[in-house]
């Protein structure tokens, strides 16, 4: 019995999915895939183990996006950060938050006043 298979790959340069896969086996690197052999079999599995995981939980691809979207998000806020003077960024931070809490607050007390208001109709009957 043989452990082994040989197999030929054909790559029509012409078509831009098989050019860019052969760009990436002539610039991969040698010290971490020996052979295409190594390479192939890789991204044979990696691919179709990805689509097993996405099989089995539909939300991963999306979760791996906003993932993807926070970490760009944080970059950016660090990198505002770092390009402004830290207390003046401390400072709008700071207003930012007690703005939104002031808000929250007057729409609190305009909801209890409805909710009071309404109460009182209820109670003439």
């Amino acid at each position: 019995m043989r452990n082994k298979i040989s197999t030929n790959i054909r790559l029509n340069l012409d078509k831009e999915a098989d050019r860019r896969a052969w760009e990436y086996l002539q610039n991969m690197d040698r010290k971490k895939y020996k052979s295409y052999s190594s390479a192939i079999v890789t991204a044979v599995n990696d691919y179709f183990d990805r689509q097993e995981r996405i099989k089995q939980d539909h939300y991963l691809e999306t979760r791996d996006k906003e993932d993807a979207f926070l970490d760009r998000i944080i970059t950016t806020i660090e990198n505002g950060l770092k390009t402004s003077s830290t207390v003046n960024a401390i400072g709008g931070l700071l207003q930012l938050i007690s703005a939104n809490t002031e808000q929250q607050t007057e729409h609190k007390s305009a909801d209890d006043n409805s909710l009071d208001d309404a109460l009182d109709f209820t109670d003439n009957f």
